[in-house]
């Protein structure tokens, strides 16, 4: 098996995910793990990680690049935020964990952090400083959607403020948790319906509500069917983000970033909008992000 030069690592509250490359800065493998931050304690950290990569590991010292919720108070290590506006986080600003195992060198990135108003992020800002490595003058704002979606403003090179709407969460505690999940046992799809109800959210988000209801009403009463409510459901929570987002997307450029699955809503949304916006697989800026923080830590 190929010896790593290095591993990028991106480690959430439910999922561990490494990627391996050689010194040319090739990708030799891509493992994961279940053994998210959601599942470990501090002291947990180092021996999951080491499971998984030891194979690839060499005689000498490999650097391990971390993003995510790895950094987090609860995490291995906490990373301290950096506080916008600022640049994206690179191997500078990582913290450095003391490990057991002398063959990895542990590098933790910082989230980033805003006063006013409050707000937080951890992960995110990988997939920004992967993208900004691609496309350093960009001007506008990149949305990362997602359990807790985020809304960053870019400008001169600079993250100058963001904001956070839990619309992955609220759709999941809604369609499973609330009276709605009695009509949400199918997986199709209406764009006819996804659109009318983010329209009719952007127009009267004080009505988000009753609306909620009233996609159990009809159901009850003249048959709305599963897809229907579905994609309403989806249409009223992306619409009440675009609402409360609209001052992040009037007038600019977006770049969406995240799961391809779920980009598209987002993109299709703004185009309704007159948005110019084009779309970037989350996955790929958060490797893209790693690379340039160990771009950074490699030339010292």
């Amino acid at each position: 098996m190929s010896k790593a030069e290095w591993f990028a690592v991106d480690w959430g509250t439910s999922n561990l995910r490494v990627w391996v490359f050689d010194a040319e800065n090739q990708l030799l493998d891509h493992v994961s793990s279940t053994q998210g931050m959601g599942a470990l304690s501090p002291e947990t950290f180092e021996p999951t990680l080491i499971e998984l990569i030891d194979p690839y590991l060499g005689q000498g010292v490999s650097p391990v690049i971390c993003c995510g919720m790895v950094g987090a108070r609860q995490g291995w290590a906490e990373a301290a935020y950096m506080q916008v506006p600022c640049s994206a986080p690179d191997a500078k600003k990582a913290l450095r964990v003391k490990s057991k195992d002398p063959r990895v060198d542990v590098r933790i990135l910082p989230g980033l952090c805003q006063n006013t108003p409050a707000d937080v992020m951890r992960g995110e800002e990988t997939q920004i400083a992967g993208y900004l490595a691609k496309d350093p003058n960009f001007f506008g704002t990149l949305c990362l959607p997602g359990t807790h979606s985020k809304w960053t403003q870019i400008s001169a090179e600079e993250i100058v403020s963001f904001r956070t709407f839990m619309t992955g969460e609220l759709f999941a505690l809604l369609s499973t948790q609330s009276v709605l999940r009695h009509a949400l046992d199918t997986s199709e799809w209406s764009e006819d319906e996804y659109l009318e109800a983010l329209n009719d959210a952007m127009s009267a988000p004080q009505q988000l509500s009753a609306r909620l209801f009233a996609l159990r009403a009809d159901g009850l009463l003249h048959g709305l069917s599963p897809t229907a409510v579905r994609s309403r459901l989806s249409g009223y929570l992306i619409g009440l983000e675009l609402a409360g987002a609209k001052p992040y997307w009037l007038g600019l450029d977006v770049v969406v970033i995240g799961d391809p699955k779920l980009t598209p809503l987002y993109t299709r949304a703004l185009k309704a909008q007159g948005v110019s916006c084009l779309s970037q697989n989350g996955d790929e800026m958060t490797q893209a992000g790693l690379k340039a923080a160990y771009r950074v830590l490699k030339e010292g």
